[in-house]
């Protein structure tokens, strides 16, 4: 490296109750270096940047920041010596405008019209223009990411970490963001990437460190390494393709008619005029920008926000009116988007959230009385079939990394045999060797006679897994389209609004 490094990472231990989440790590990143950090799910990604910012205290090992020693006590001030994070999960108050959020990530805000003029220069300088005056609730997610950045370059940092930027945006949208990284990276400031999209990868990034099981376990030049080598570093071994095998399309399983559902929030999205239907052996893919409606499309299926009884049926059989618990009974199981709060319960343990989507289907309580042993079972069952990263069924969801928590979810609701499988985001922050186990198990399901619904902001995976594709755009949903007809480029228009095509409008 012919300029002297930013930051140098020396040994960096750390471990918690049964696990150890980084085992003396070691690499360094450049001065206007594009540097990403890759790993399956569990590798310990998370837990190392943290370090870098000052919200986890390594265990041993050191850090040094230009040369100086560095051990951010907490993030503020990790942001005083130049080092900024934009987090996979956005933490943005959605009654506030942009400048208001923005002023609340500040150390000495100024005036909010002073602030304004500030964040209107910094968002045109680099190609993400803002209105510092908008509601953040009525943003799309991609300028909501916007907002974080823009927080973030106000700081002027020297470090930039960003954890899965582009999970929540359309190839559009990729393309300026990318843009951004480009311009900050020539004038010298340093970006440290986490991302599953090894393609991405290829494209940004400069140098890569892999992490598995705590340790650093290579590194490699992204451009000049395939995204399926990169994969099998990440993972230890070859990395498996989905099959689609042979499938023949059956009878209508589950038809939305006519459905418009108002927004259940102030900052929610309504359904407008929704016609839809899927057949067994089919896959359904429905694309969207985040906000768009596809958490009240999810709830209207899994009976979170019931409607008219004829709204949606399930084999000719009227289920708008029922509940979740009825309509998991009949075999219409959901999975839905935010894994930890909604798909699980944070403090509750693995074999309690196994009994809680699977006690009818499973068998798990009698007369009123909960069956914790086959509940056990049940869960462990999940853990071993998708390779959950976990001490054991007893430990709470919430001690789990996202990856693993998304994989157990997954296979809960797969393992259940639904006759109607609806999953948001399925593969959201998983690994690539996880990402493909999970798609396989959404074909292998269909290849079983059920119907599958798949939400997804992915369009790789609505490309691999669908067999028919719709968009969702501002709660109205297109006429699906045979995906083989689609370009990704076709699909993310689609998703951006600009359909296009057949529209079902009010």
């Amino acid at each position: 490296m012919s300029t002297p490094p930013l930051l140098t990472l020396d040994g960096l231990t750390k471990a918690y109750p049964g696990v150890v989440a980084n085992d003396h790590v070691s690499f360094v990143i450049g001065a206007g270096e594009v540097h990403a950090l890759l790993g399956e799910n569990g590798a310990g990604k998370s837990t190392l940047v943290k370090m870098i910012y000052g919200l986890v205290k390594p265990d041993s090992g050191r850090m040094t920041l230009r040369g100086a020693p560095y051990e951010p006590a907490e993030p503020r001030q990790a942001r005083a010596d130049g080092i900024a994070m934009v987090f996979q999960h956005f933490s943005l108050f959605d009654a506030l405008n942009v400048a208001e959020n923005i002023a609340l990530g500040m150390e000495n805000p100024p005036g909010l019209r002073d602030l304004a003029t500030r964040i209107r220069a910094v968002s045109e300088a680099y190609g993400l223009p803002l209105d510092p005056f908008r509601t953040v609730g009525d943003l799309s997610a991609g300028e909501r990411q916007r907002v974080e950045i823009i927080r973030c370059l106000l700081q002027d940092p020297k470090l930039l970490i960003m954890d899965e930027p582009t999970s929540v945006l359309t190839p559009q949208e990729v393309e300026i963001l990318f843009q951004t990284l480009r311009k900050l990276k020539s004038e010298g400031t340093s970006i440290l990437y986490i991302s599953h999209k090894l393609e991405e990868i290829r494209s940004l990034c400069d140098h890569a460190t892999i992490l598995r099981l705590g340790k650093n376990v290579g590194a490699c030049v992204p451009r000049d390494t395939s995204a399926r080598d990169m994969a099998e570093l990440m993972v230890g071994t070859a990395l498996k393709t989905p099959e689609r095998g042979s499938r023949e399309f059956g009878a209508v399983a589950m038809k939305i008619t006519g459905l418009s559902v108002p927004a259940p929030s102030a900052f929610g999205t309504a359904l407008k005029n929704v016609q839809m239907s899927v057949r067994r052996g089919e896959v359904l893919g429905i694309g969207g920008v985040a906000g768009n409606g596809q958490d009240e499309l999810l709830a209207v299926l899994s009976g979170e926000i019931t409607t008219a009884r004829d709204a949606v049926s399930f084999e000719d059989q009227p289920i708008g009116h029922m509940g979740p618990t009825a309509r998991r009974a009949l075999g219409v199981l959901t999975a839905p988007e935010e894994r930890l709060g909604h798909a699980a319960a944070p403090d509750m343990s693995l074999t309690e959230n196994a009994l809680l989507t699977g006690s009818a289907r499973e068998g798990l309580e009698r007369n009123g009385f909960l069956k914790w042993g086959a509940a056990k079972t049940f869960a462990e069952k999940i853990i071993q079939a998708f390779d959950v990263r976990t001490p054991g069924p007893e430990n709470a969801a919430r001690s789990l990394s996202g990856g693993n928590l998304q994989k157990f979810v997954i296979g809960r609701e797969v393992l259940q045999r639904p006759e109607v499988l609806v999953v948001n985001q399925p593969t959201w922050g998983v690994d690539a060797a996880a990402a493909a186990a999970i798609r396989q198990a959404l074909l292998d399901l269909a290849a079983g006679g059920a119907a599958v619904i798949c939400i997804s902001q992915d369009l790789d995976e609505l490309m691999e897994i669908s067999d028919n594709f719709a968009a969702l755009n501002e709660g109205r949903l297109s006429a699906p389209r045979p995906t083989a007809e689609l370009t990704v480029e076709e699909i993310g228009l689609m998703m951006g609004g600009a359909h296009g095509m057949e529209v079902a409008h009010v």
